[in-house]
């Protein structure tokens, strides 16, 4: 287990907010102030970003245990991207009392198929630039401002990267179905996956399969970072969920 760098502000009951790949807990910063208004809002640095420490390994599960001795009542947690997995992988061991998942798709099979076609240059001196690419082709519609302080936010070290790319680079197709399957499996907490792209219409029902709780939204065409393009909205979307609970 690693000990996570974090920070904790406001009060109310406990919201988890977990970044995505590269990036850190101060992805989060423009909606922060506005979150702790009703809530007590616990940002961290997952293993081997921000200010946490790297580690010998990126297993997700370990990845979301290391948040549990933080965490003191069930908690509703926010992941966006690599964050939407960790959030996933905590709802499967620990309780939870809601899960939103931000733009990560569950279904693993698509990227690990382009993660395969690009691991030439994911091993080599390409790396940089294809990262900048991907992250490039997820913008959608985040203004110039808001792009600056992201690209600024990310480091992009390719042994933490690829160790948590492993999981899809190191197995075949049957295998990471397998690994994905027990990944999910047993969650019970509501689940709300909030798309900034269509994963298409077969999604829905696949999610549904693996967690029965699972309500599948999409903002078309926001790209990547719904929350952050739509603030508003996207609050508006979180209180109508935690009123569910």
């Amino acid at each position: 287990m690693v000990q996570l760098a974090f920070d904790q502000t406001g009060s109310g009951p406990l919201l988890v907010l977990v970044h995505g790949i590269t990036e850190n807990r101060h992805s989060w910063d423009p909606l922060l102030d506005r979150l702790a208004t009703n809530h007590r809002v616990l940002r961290v640095d997952l293993r081997g970003h921000g200010d946490s420490p790297t580690a010998a390994s990126y297993d997700l599960t370990e990845l979301a245990a290391d948040i549990e001795p933080l965490v003191d009542e069930p908690p509703v947690l926010v992941g966006h991207s690599l964050g939407g997995n960790v959030v996933t992988a905590y709802a499967a061991q620990f309780p939870t009392r809601g899960v939103v998942n931000i733009d990560q798709s569950l279904n693993l099979a698509p990227m690990q198929a382009g993660l395969k076609e690009q691991e030439p240059l994911l091993r080599g001196e390409a790396f940089p630039l294809v990262i900048d690419a991907l992250f490039t082709s997820l913008r959608g519609q985040v203004d110039d401002h808001e792009w600056q302080r992201l690209t600024e936010l990310r480091k992009a070290n390719p042994d933490v990267v690829l160790g948590i790319w492993g999981v899809m680079l190191d197995t075949t197709p049957e295998e990471l179905t397998t690994v994905a399957d027990s990944l999910i499996s047993g969650i019970t907490a509501p689940y709300l996956a909030l798309n900034g792209f269509d994963l298409g219409p077969d999604y829905p029902t696949w999610l549904a399969q693996r967690i029965p709780t699972a309500v599948v939204e999409t903002w078309d065409g926001v790209g990547h970072y719904p929350h952050l393009v739509r603030p508003d909205e996207f609050l508006a979307r979180l209180a109508a969920f935690e009123a569910t609970l």
